[in-house]
């Protein structure tokens, strides 16, 4: 009887210690990023290991096997395009955009709207069309009938729209085309023009989790955060507006 009872006892005592374990450690992920999500993504999650830049570059790394477990893009058409070769799942829209113009507080060149972009000996700069936000420029620009006028003024074409900016706040530019979010980041330095809302294009952000990922179900929760409601709250906060148009 007493063996029984000291039998008993341990099991119990085995049990108790089982239920009181800390649950298994979660995964630091690596997470490839837009550079546009270079001040949001850490408030949502400070924890993983993060690269941002162009999507554009993040997703031929990841094409090339870069070890990433999560793609966060400024675009859809390049994790959709990474899905449709089976490097990530199918990609969900997490957040939506929009264009703005970007100036020195100076303005030296007289820019006050995207139509001055055209006048003589403006210097401006935008991103690489290979770049999300360098497509979205053009896209803008064609919409509103000044590719012809306009492009002639470039004077560069950066890797990422960080690079954009950085240029304008310097006054390297006399004007450049950033995502919204990102003029917030830089704003005592820059002067903000908004453009037409007819002609704004469809910018929406997509995430996937990478196929080559060791942490599929960390990676996943991570998701979850971005697009839970805290995590949507701190992208609102950002400037971004909601994955759904309303």
């Amino acid at each position: 009887m007493n063996r029984l009872c000291t039998l008993l006892a341990g099991i119990a005592i085995a049990a108790a210690v089982a239920g009181s374990a800390a649950p298994a450690e979660r995964a630091r992920l690596t997470v490839y990023a837009a550079a546009s999500l270079t001040n949001v993504l850490p408030k949502i999650d400070k924890t993983q290991r993060y690269s941002f830049g162009g999507s554009n570059m993040l997703a031929a790394q990841i094409e090339q096997g870069a070890p990433a477990d999560v793609f966060a893009a400024a675009n859809m058409a390049l994790p959709a395009a990474l899905n449709a070769k089976k490097l990530c799942s199918k990609p969900v829209v997490f957040a939506r955009n929009t264009l703005v113009i970007v100036t020195p507080r100076s303005n030296p060149a007289g820019v006050h709207s995207v139509y001055d972009l055209a006048d003589t000996g403006v210097k401006l700069v935008i991103a690489d069309p290979a770049v999300p936000v360098g497509g979205y420029t053009l896209k803008l620009l064609k919409n509103l009938k000044l590719s012809a006028k306009v492009l002639p003024n470039v004077v560069s074409r950066e890797t990422d729209v960080r690079d954009v900016l950085a240029k304008v706040a310097l006054g390297e530019a006399d004007a450049g085309v950033v995502y919204a979010t990102d003029a917030k980041v830089d704003a005592g330095k820059i002067k903000v023009l908004k453009v037409p809302a007819r002609a704004q294009p469809n910018i929406q952000s997509g995430i996937c989790v990478v196929s080559s990922s060791k942490h599929k179900a960390d990676a996943r929760r991570f998701v979850g955060s971005v697009l839970g409601k805290p995590g949507q709250a701190k992208l609102r906060a950002a400037g971004f507006l909601s994955p759904k148009r309303r």
